[in-house]
């Protein structure tokens, strides 16, 4: 058994394997690929989730900035990610290492025979001693069915496939007290336990060319620890990054795994799906909830907002509008109001007794 991590997720950003044009750096890719040949070849299973598919296609389409629409961004990324896959294929081949690709939605994570049949190729191929290579299928998602950054992307697929450690290699040596483009006196964070903390002044996508930013890996972050997974973000250019992380050498800035964690179900509920709306819910509701395992009842729905569906994933908030918990809800939203603040045994017949059933609840920290 290899020392360290049995299997290990490393993504990497956009801006970590771009030039300042926006072209693929082949530099970047050759000491990435060099490290992660290395650590499958120390007897590491290894999945690379690599975003660039964007700013790989720019250049070859002559364009020179990021267009705004979403219809011109997918035709980019259809020119791009081709592009990207045949030159770490090309790469990975030069060190004996077969390559091979997998493109995920958010529809993966939440149905679960596709949760399944996608966990099932990723385990073949690396049963079969593939890095698989992972992005978002840019070329089809779209506002509405998009993970948004690879981050996140890559945090569910370190639950998916039980890694043991999430690398998040980005442009900066990792988390920061404060901005050091700002602050001199800013210093590194070498551990951090609560993510929740850090996240609100975070800030938003590190470069032009990423979507990501330091706040999108303190939420993947925060995803891996309620997976078990330990998470590291470090400077894609340190040496031997990748099998610092790994062993559990000190790189970067790491995340250990909570004690407590979210089966997959809670957790795509929790972090893979979007809020459509909010319940609000009085004291004694938020205490069934949160003490006694209880499911969400509509005597306890005090107000509900924006429009959603049943079946929609909603932030359940207390009086003061806090958020904390989320599920999917059994009512929509019009339906809901009829009903809010009324009794089980006041229910019209055929209407649901629960508005979200524990089994379908996540309790956020």
């Amino acid at each position: 058994m290899p020392e360290g991590a049995r299997v290990a997720v490393v993504k990497v950003g956009t801006s970590s394997i771009t030039s300042e044009r926006g072209e693929i750096d082949d530099g970047s890719l050759l000491k990435l690929c060099r490290e992660l040949a290395g650590a499958r070849a120390g007897g590491h299973d290894i999945v690379l989730v690599s975003s660039g598919a964007i700013a790989a296609g720019l250049p070859a389409l002559g364009l020179t900035a990021r267009p705004n629409d979403v219809g011109t961004l997918q035709a980019i990324a259809a020119v791009g990610q081709p592009r990207l896959m045949e030159r770490f294929g090309a790469i990975l081949g030069q060190h004996g290492v077969l390559a091979g690709q997998v493109l995920l939605t958010p529809h993966d994570f939440g149905v679960r025979s596709q949760y399944l049949h996608a966990r099932e190729t990723l385990r073949r191929l690396l049963d079969l001693g593939v890095i698989p290579i992972v992005n978002e299928n840019d070329t089809v998602a779209d506002d509405e069915i998009r993970f948004g950054d690879n981050d996140r992307l890559a945090a569910l697929v370190s639950h998916m496939v039980g890694a043991d450690v999430l690398l998040m290699l980005t442009d900066t040596p990792g988390v920061f007290t404060a901005d050091p483009r700002h602050d001199a006196a800013a210093s590194l964070i070498e551990e951090i336990v609560e993510v929740d903390a850090l996240e609100a002044v975070a800030g938003g996508a590190g470069s032009a060319r990423g979507s990501g930013g330091m706040a999108s890996k303190l939420a993947a972050a925060k995803i891996a620890a309620w997976s078990g997974v330990r998470a590291v973000i470090a400077a894609a250019d340190a040496p031997d990054v990748v099998s610092a992380a790994i062993a559990g050498r000190p790189v970067g800035t790491a995340f250990p795994p909570r004690a407590e964690r979210l089966p997959s179900r809670k957790l795509w509920i929790a972090f893979a799906r979007g809020a459509a709306g909010r319940v609000v819910v009085d004291d004694g509701a938020r205490r069934a909830l949160c003490a006694h395992n209880r499911s969400l009842l509509p005597a306890g729905v005090q107000a509900v907002e924006g429009a959603f569906d049943a079946d929609d994933a909603v932030e359940i908030v207390d009086r003061e509008g806090v958020p904390f918990a989320k599920g999917l809800a059994r009512y929509g939203a019009d339906a809901l109001r009829s009903v809010a603040g009324r009794k089980t045994g006041d229910l019209p017949e055929g209407l649901p007794h629960e508005v979200v059933h524990r089994d379908d609840l996540v309790v956020l920290p």
